[in-house]
């Protein structure tokens, strides 16, 4: 007697909650280790590499068999009887379960590297993280160069230069008035680039935010008596109701966040890497860095992410909560820049038998 059954299956919902999270677990740790990565390549003047998780699939399938034989014999002959001596019987079970996830990496090169990591994030997009929220101070900092005329730091060995002091004065006063509500974004209709963008000051300021207002057109040259001043893309404004910001790309922002990195002072003495410039002074005091980015030989344990290269090891401390809002702040830098696709995603065909 032989009795055999097969069946094959997909699994389906039950594995939505767990997949999900492994996966995007996954490829949050990997952008970070990216990032890290190409940070620290920059830093000693190497080149950048960057690939993207394009789509990820995954198809399950389990197949199980049961198989039972019994049987008698008798002087060469096989016989149904359970008193009959010389009795065999088998029995078997066999499964197999196959996970066959397909992942696609797309490199970014070419033109697509151009429009996303050299064009320059466009200035209502710097207003638009303000409005929402963000300090005024670190994104200045972070994502423009100049403003009307007046120099922001800037840390590439290239081009390195240190901030003029009106910077410094000149955002720690904006920082102080967003604080008051007296900062805020208009939106006007316009078919130019940037053509409608407004920076509104507000008329009802507390007597210290009143005279940091002030201070501000002063600095940015701007008309003490205006509301409000159309932002524009450039390096110096035409008139003193427009505020000219000329803004980074995301790799200038990439270089220059590099540059905070500190690295072995054995490889500043072989002159594989400059060394770290000192903090600049700010009308308060020292500025701290942008984001923290520790070396040494040996991995810590506890930070938020590592990554080996030269014989050391490079990382942000997950205590330093200030480096870590600046590093997860980064992908918004590149969804600003990221320009619209026009290339079909590819279509990938999972069996479901």
């Amino acid at each position: 007697m032989l009795v055999t059954l097969v069946s094959g299956c997909t699994i389906g919902p039950g594995t939505i909650t767990r997949d999900r999270f492994d996966y995007s677990a996954a490829v949050a740790d990997s952008w970070k280790s990216q990032m890290l990565l190409n940070l620290v390549r920059m830093r000693y003047g190497d080149s950048g590499i960057f690939l993207e998780v394009g789509q990820i699939v995954s198809g399950y399938t389990v197949e199980g068999t049961v198989s039972v034989a019994a049987a008698w014999n008798l002087f060469g002959f096989s016989v149904s009887h359970p008193n009959v001596p010389n009795t065999v019987a088998t029995a078997g079970v066999a499964g197999r379960f196959i996970d066959r996830p397909t992942i696609t990496y797309t490199p970014i090169m070419g033109e697509r590297f151009a429009r996303s990591m050299m064009t320059p994030v466009p200035p209502a997009s710097v207003l638009s993280l303000v409005q929402a929220g963000n300090p005024v101070d670190i994104a200045l900092r972070l994502m423009v160069n100049e403003i009307n005329g007046v120099q922001n730091r800037y840390g590439g060995d290239m081009r390195a230069r240190a901030a003029e002091p009106e910077f410094y004065e000149l955002i720690e006063r904006m920082r102080r008035v967003q604080l008051s509500g007296g900062i805020a974004m208009r939106l006007l209709p316009g078919d130019r680039k940037d053509a409608g963008v407004l920076l509104t000051f507000g008329s009802k300021l507390d007597p210290s935010a009143q005279s940091d207002s002030h201070a501000i057109r002063k600095i940015l040259g701007l008309d003490p008596a205006a509301r409000e001043f159309r932002v524009v893309y450039g390096a110096l404004s035409t008139h003193d109701k427009e505020i000219a910001m000329l803004t980074r790309s995301a790799l200038e922002i990439l270089i220059d966040l590099s540059s905070y990195i500190t690295v072995p002072e054995a490889h500043v003495a072989e002159h594989r890497v400059g060394a770290t410039a000192a903090p600049e002074q700010g009308p308060g005091g020292p500025i701290q860095p942008l984001l923290r980015i520790a070396s040494g030989r040996d991995k810590p344990a506890d930070v938020l992410v590592a990554i080996p290269y030269r014989n050391h090891w490079f990382w942000i401390d997950d205590r330093d909560i200030a480096s870590k809002r600046m590093f997860s702040f980064i992908m918004f830098i590149f969804t600003l820049v990221e320009p619209a696709s026009k290339d079909n995603p590819p279509v990938l065909t999972i069996p479901t038998g």
